[in-house]
């Protein structure tokens, strides 16, 4: 294909050169306009074959790619040149989560689908059983993302994005850092950001004021993430233009290149590889890891600790391992490797909480509170429930939030209407023979599961837009099949950050639904619209509630 692009281009240029040489020689003068007619037409007419036979080989080029799925036996969803199937989603016309749960409903009843980016196949996975063993019985086959990971970054040395051996590594090593003896003991610093939280409300809830929630969270789960990540107090309620919020906002702040080199990282690595696009993220980089430098070397030269991410972080950097607590549910693994993280792994880490915990539990903060404005009896009983149990603890403790179990029927129900991780995607480090078909993967081969669509398949949730925290009671787990509810993922790659988010969303609900009653408004939509050039749902004009303090 390089070839025959070569000597289509040699051609084009060689007749247009013979026309400018005979114009410029005098040969096409004013008194032979015929000629300089017929040379002007016979370079058109031979840039004109060029370009025909140039189109119609890159047609056959594109369509034996497309006959890949088909070859295979494979149902597929039918592509178009040069895009694929990606056209909407790489156009931004249609969020990433959208274009994958699209997908998804395309030629229901196959456990499986076929599907292009340009040239590249992907198959999107919908069998809860083959999931199972993709993400938990194959793991070992299917232990890498696929996303392109440039090099050059130190950032992108990260626990979500590394693969092979190194994600073992690193897993291992950072395991210990989230047990619930870690948790409890980070417990206090989301007493305090919730704390501040309610004292930001009370001035718009004496007068029953309306509130941009989504805002309001993503500075709570600033605070709690500048704090225990970084070492550093924010306050961003009562500064919310602070230098630290504003960096954050920049993380999931939609644009085109952004957005795009996420699209392209993850549906077609060789081109991101071939092209480097930076999307825009140097300057993000240079921030955060100028501030783990800067606060490590303080901590170390002032001999500070504290009981956050960032000193275990510390540790694993001097000693290649964790220190576990007295009655820890972790393990020391420091015996099989001890090696130590550098600077840059420390604050790739760091960064990655950061990028993962502040987002995904502000928006489910947000998310839960836009259904309660909507749905108040729903309201009424998590009211009671929190009231019932602080009256019996006293206080919002690690273990008075672990009381409230309709509290985690709730947000479990937050989390399947709206996944933080609407799809997972895994690469396969080997052939693989796909159990119950004749289908052999090969090596390299990229699969993709639907969050968002195994979550609203109203095989698995009856009416699935509607809001029903009772889908979480025992019972109703129990009759599900367990691999159609993936809110953080399964298996060994499973969110390793989980029950801190878990936890930090909850503590956040509590201590606004504790004191404050939530009601919609005139321009508070019904339904949830989300921005398109986002690759994680986000809301594109925000969730306006009215925020009103309890008798």
């Amino acid at each position: 294909m390089v070839d025959f692009v070569t000597a289509c281009t040699l051609n084009c240029t060689a007749a247009l050169r013979r026309w400018q040489l005979a114009y410029g020689s005098g040969i096409c003068t004013a008194s032979s306009e015929l000629k300089m007619g017929l040379y002007f037409d016979s370079w058109m007419t031979e840039l004109f074959v060029v370009l025909s036979v140039a189109s119609f080989t890159l047609y056959l080029w594109f369509d034996r790619a497309y006959k890949y799925w088909k070859n295979k036996g494979v149902p597929y969803v039918e592509p178009s040149i040069p895009f694929g199937n990606v056209q909407k989603c790489l156009l931004g016309q249609q969020t990433l989560p959208d274009w994958a749960y699209d997908l998804y409903k395309q030629l229901p009843g196959g456990r499986f689908i076929g599907f292009y980016s340009f040239r590249r196949p992907h198959l999107l996975v919908r069998d809860p059983d083959l999931i199972r063993h993709i993400l938990v019985k194959d793991s070992s086959t299917f232990v890498d993302r696929g996303f392109f990971i440039d090099d050059e970054e130190p950032l992108n040395y990260n626990l979500f994005l590394l693969g092979g051996h190194k994600w073992r590594q690193l897993r291992v090593k950072l395991t210990p850092t989230f047990t619930s003896g870690k948790l409890k003991g980070m417990f206090k610093t989301l007493q305090v950001c919730g704390e501040q939280m309610v004292e930001a409300l009370q001035e718009p809830a004496a007068r029953a004021g309306v509130v941009e929630i989504r805002e309001l969270a993503a500075r709570f789960t600033t605070d709690i993430i500048a704090s225990v990540a970084f070492g550093i107090e924010v306050d961003s309620q009562r500064h919310p233009d602070n230098e630290f919020r504003q960096w954050g906002r920049k993380v999931f702040e939609p644009s085109v290149p952004g957005y795009l080199a996420v699209v392209m990282s993850f549906l077609n690595p060789e081109i991101m590889n071939l092209l480097r696009f930076k999307g825009g993220a140097a300057a993000i980089s240079h921030y955060f890891r100028r501030m783990v430098r800067e606060t490590v070397n303080y901590r170390e030269e002032k001999n500070v600790s504290r009981k956050d991410f960032l000193e275990l972080l510390i540790q694993l950097k001097n000693k290649g391992y964790v220190d576990v607590d007295k009655g820890d549910d972790g393990e020391l693994n420091g015996t099989a490797d001890v090696s130590k993280l550098t600077m840059d792994e420390v604050a790739a880490q760091a960064f990655i909480f950061f990028a993962a915990g502040f987002e995904t539990s502000s928006s489910t903060i947000s998310f839960t509170l836009f259904e309660l404005a909507h749905n108040i009896s729903l309201q009424n009983k998590l009211q009671e429930e929190i009231d019932s149990v602080l009256k019996e603890e006293g206080d919002i403790t690690y273990e008075s939030i672990a009381k409230m179990t309709y509290l985690d029927k709730v947000v479990s129900e937050t989390l399947r209407k709206y996944p933080p991780l609407a799809f997972l995607n895994r690469e396969c480090n080997k052939d693989y023979q796909v159990p119950g078909s004749d289908l052999v993967l090969e090596k390299g081969s990229t699969v993709l599961v639907s969050t968002l669509g195994l979550h609203r398949d109203p095989e698995y949730f009856p009416d699935p837009e509607r809001f029903d925290p009772e889908r979480f009671t025992e019972e109703e787990k129990a009759r599900r099949h367990p691999y159609v509810y993936l809110p953080f993922g399964e298996g060994p790659r499973i969110c390793i950050g989980m029950r801190l988010g878990l936890l930090q969303t909850k503590v956040g609900l509590v201590y606004i639904l504790s004191k404050y009653n939530l009601r919609t408004v005139e321009h508070t939509p019904s339904k949830l619209d989300f921005h398109s050039r986002s690759f994680i749902l986000l809301s594109k004009s925000g969730i306006h509630l009215r925020l009103e303090k309890r008798k």
